[in-house]
Formats: structure tokens, sequence, C-alpha cells
């Protein structure tokens, strides 16, 4: 079981993408009506999402920025719908402090920020509001973020920015127990570093903090398979499973009902292993 204040999860678990947006690189346009976004909760929470994560704004590579009303017209109404169906809670996806503020006010109980708090007002929203966050790794910004990424040592030096961030917002009075991290699969990086990742993620346990990682449907998984977009189901589960089997507590995925399967045989193999 993974507590994140008066979050309970059991693990490993699946975070179920829910994005309202209509330029998100995978289901961009599928969810952004109220009903449909309302269906797919629905199928997730009866698939076993642990969690359902809403978002108002793409962070694809190349993606734009929106403003704080346009995400808000977003994400509250799916959030407000989704309420309505499930028990499942819900995490919002977002880095701007009053989306942030009135997600929460909603119904939301968690925040997914994949700038790591670092927008004026973040941090100090995330501590107001003492709700579990997710830190995530980004080398530049979204619409940047792919133009020749570049590291010395990507383990080394994602796991320093993840470090010292989770001190920074310790120091600044979050609370411990509420930060989960995330290495940011694709944000600032090539196909390369994406698997040298995925290779050590059990070099970032020691960091202290829950991880979490989003690598459903990525394009390395393109990369690797030559399968598109649609057709990246079974690159994805395999990667799910490496990942978990590394010490990673939560997957963010879109195909939730055979990411649960997969995680479920992961999670027996490696409590049979445990008990010997």
């Amino acid at each position: 079981m993974l507590r994140l204040g008066t979050l309970e999860l059991e693990c490993p678990a699946v975070m179920g993408i829910l994005n309202v947006t209509p330029d998100s690189f995978s289901d961009g346009g599928r969810f952004v009506a109220r009903d449909a976004a309302l269906r797919q909760a629905e199928l997730m929470a009866a698939a076993g999402a642990a969690i359902i994560d809403v978002g108002g704004e793409s962070t694809r590579p190349g993606a734009g920025s929106v403003s704080e009303q346009q995400e808000l017209d977003r994400i509250l109404p799916a959030i407000d719908a989704i309420r309505d169906v499930a028990d499942t809670p819900i995490s919002v996806d977002t880095s701007k402090p009053n989306v942030m503020r009135a997600a929460v006010i909603a119904g939301a109980a968690m925040i997914n920020d994949v700038r790591a708090l670092q927008v004026d007002g973040a941090l100090q929203a995330a501590i107001e509001l003492d709700r579990p966050v997710c830190l995530m790794h980004m080398q530049g910004m979204p619409r940047t973020m792919q133009k020749e990424p570049a590291y010395d040592d990507i383990v080394v030096e994602v796991g320093s920015f993840l470090r010292q961030r989770v001190a920074q917002c310790r120091g600044a009075g979050l609370n411990r127990d509420l930060i989960v991290i995330d290495p940011g699969f694709g944000f600032g990086k090539t196909h390369v570093h994406n698997i040298e990742l995925l290779a050590n993620l059990r070099e970032l346990r020691d960091i202290g903090q829950p991880m979490l990682v989003g690598l459903s449907r990525k394009s390395t998984l393109g990369e690797l398979t030559g399968r598109n977009v649609e057709e990246r189901l079974s690159a994805s589960i395999a990667a799910a499973v490496l990942a978990v089997m590394q010490g990673v507590h939560i997957v963010r995925a879109h195909d939730v009902a055979e990411t649960v399967d997969a995680l479920r045989i992961a999670d027996a193999v490696m409590e049979a292993g445990e008990r010997r």
C-alpha cells in the first residue's frame, strides 16, 4: 500500500490518462466533450485504474501553451463528471497554481506537474493545498524540449535534478510524504536517453520517494518496434512491467485494463521472489 497523505493506492498502481485536449499526441480530441470524457473515465475506473489523471494542456513535443481559463474550461467539467460516477481518485495534470487550486476545490486528490512546481506560485499553492504532488524532470519546455537534448549522464543528471527538487520543496514546507517523482520519459530526451533511463530506474530509488513513470505509447516505443501510436499496446505493457520490476510504484497508461493485468502478474512474480 502506498500512502500519500490521505490518498492510499495499492501498488503497483495504474494511473489512467484522460486528456481533455484537442492536440495530445495519442488521443487528442477524443475526450474533449464532457460525455466522452465521462465514458472514458467510467471505463478506466471499471478496468482497475487506481487514479485518473485529467489534463487540459498538451505537453507533447512542440505543443504551445494555453491560457489559464482555457485549461479550467477543459478540466473542471471533466472532474465534476467523474466525481458523479466514480470513486476513483482524480489527479490534475497542470503546472498553473490557480488551476491546481480550482481542481482541488472541484475534487482532485493529487497534482501531477511536469514542471516540478517551478512555475511562480506553484510550490506555494501545493503547500497550501496539502495534496500529493508528482515532480517530473524535463529538459527545456514542451515547445522546444526535443531540439537536440543533451546530457553527459542521463541517469545521474535526472537523479540530481529530482533529488534537488525534492529537497527544495521540502525546505519550503511541502510534506515529504506527499512527494512522488517522475524521471520524465520523452520530455527533453532522445530515444537513446529514454532507453538508458528505463534500464537504470533502480538507481533513482535511493532518492527515497515513490516513483511514477509515463511510457505509454511514447515515440521511443514506436522507434524500437516500427509501430504507429495506436499499435503500441504490447510495447507499452513491456515497458511498464520493466519499470515496475525496478521499483516503480505508479504507471501512467492509456490502456488501463491491459496494464492492470500485466502489472498483477509482475507483482505476483516479485512477491514470490521475495519469499525465497
